[in-house]
């Protein structure tokens, strides 16, 4: 006999009408910096229209998935498409970190033959980067602590931002020092950075579609304080993951001391419930109730 529960829910439900506008600006932004890229000669500028286009693409998935995030449950797809937004965080995670190897593998090729570069058209199309981005990065900043995937979009923004404030560094230094290893030198530190936040993307991202218990939640102490409430014995077979941001999951099979009535089961759980949800942050429970049966009492059982 099982329970499923629904306590308190409280969803972080988040527009995609901020991630089209990201989108038309990031567009633009992209076809001035090939086209400025070219005609400049700054292996800077192109890395950042690369970046660029690759968000164009990240953006696209994540605005995708958010509006198939909100598609009901059916008979066949029990949980709708809720994981979509996971998904396409761990494909733009994968993305940043893609592109990053690429402009190291450049920056290194073009510091070795240094190129005169046209440092004007470099200065005007940063600051146009700087000044898009920046208004992408300011629209989608709330959205980015409540959802993983926008929290994705934001990133592949705010390290754009964070280019084009270097390309425009490196162009003031060609312009007006004739240093124009700088321009090779910036997209390397471009890349390392797009290394950095990439893999703790991907690192989030692949937790949560492999099921792994989240970080902040400790099996154990869940345990103990679930054994505080009378009657209950011992907690096992635990399960506890993230469906997406908004959905904490618990799956245990609950022994009790006694041979209890249904309607003191219901007691229980509503403790339970309310012991998870104010404490843990699991907002969904499914407890199997068991007396006095031969299985293995141990937290973690290996299905």
């Amino acid at each position: 006999m099982r329970k499923e529960h629904q306590y308190s829910h409280q969803h972080n439900h988040v527009s995609g009408t901020n991630l089209l506008i990201s989108i038309v600006l990031n567009i633009v932004i992209t076809l001035s910096q090939v086209i400025g890229g070219f005609i400049s000669g700054s292996l800077a500028l192109l890395s950042d229209a690369l970046h660029n286009f690759t968000d164009v693409v990240s953006l696209i998935i994540s605005y995708i998935a958010n509006r198939l995030s909100k598609q009901k449950a059916s008979t066949h797809r029990t949980f709708g498409y809720k994981r979509a937004e996971i998904i396409a965080a761990f494909v733009n995670g994968v993305t940043l970190m893609v592109i990053a190897i690429l402009l190291i593998i450049e920056s290194v090729k073009r510091f070795l033959e240094p190129q005169e570069i046209a440092s004007d058209l470099v200065i005007w199309l940063s600051l146009l980067g700087i000044v898009a981005n920046g208004l992408s990065v300011f629209i989608l900043k709330n959205d980015a602590k409540k959802n993983i995937n926008m929290r994705s979009a934001y990133l592949h923004l705010l390290t754009d931002m964070l280019a084009s404030v270097a390309v425009l560094a490196g162009g003031l230094l060609m312009k007006y020092f004739q240093v124009y290893w700088v321009d090779s030198v910036l997209t390397f530190a471009i890349a390392v950075y797009l290394v950095y936040v990439g893999f703790d993307l991907l690192k989030e991202s692949t937790k949560m579609l492999m099921l792994f218990t989240p970080d902040h939640v400790d099996v154990k102490a869940v345990a103990r304080a679930i054994h505080q409430i009378p009657k209950v014995n011992k907690l096992h077979h635990i399960h506890i993951w993230c469906l997406n941001d908004d959905e904490m999951h618990l799956e245990a099979h609950l022994d009790f001391k006694e041979n209890i009535t249904l309607t003191e089961f219901n007691d229980v759980l509503h403790q339970i419930e309310i012991i998870l949800k104010d404490d843990f942050g699991i907002n969904h429970v499914n407890i199997q109730p068991e007396y006095k049966k031969d299985d293995p009492k141990d937290f973690i059982v290996q299905d």
